[in-house]
């Protein structure tokens, strides 16, 4: 493995701002293409909470972008949060 491999974030950044710049990428794609967005509330213990706006709010399937596409997404990657929360604005 080499050192010069190409980091999205800071190397050494935070669990938190990791997370934050996933969200961020899954935010881009749900705004492109869907005219939703999510954006990262918080990180408590190993729950993630999240806020969905725009085409998401009242979308029958905001539910199944939750927990199949941002919550699958972010275990792929932190496998260690247990589960993600959508709270209200």
């Amino acid at each position: 493995m080499t050192d010069d491999v190409a980091h999205s974030h800071p190397v050494g950044a935070s669990k938190e701002d990791r997370l934050r710049e996933l969200i961020g990428v899954l935010s881009a794609y749900i705004e492109q293409y869907h005219g939703g967005w999510v954006r990262m509330v918080g990180l408590e213990g190993e729950i993630l909470r999240v806020e969905l706006g725009g085409a998401c709010e009242g979308c029958d399937l905001t539910q199944t972008t939750l927990q199949g596409w941002i919550g699958g997404t972010v275990r792929q990657f932190f496998p260690e949060i247990e589960r993600v929360e959508a709270v209200e604005s």
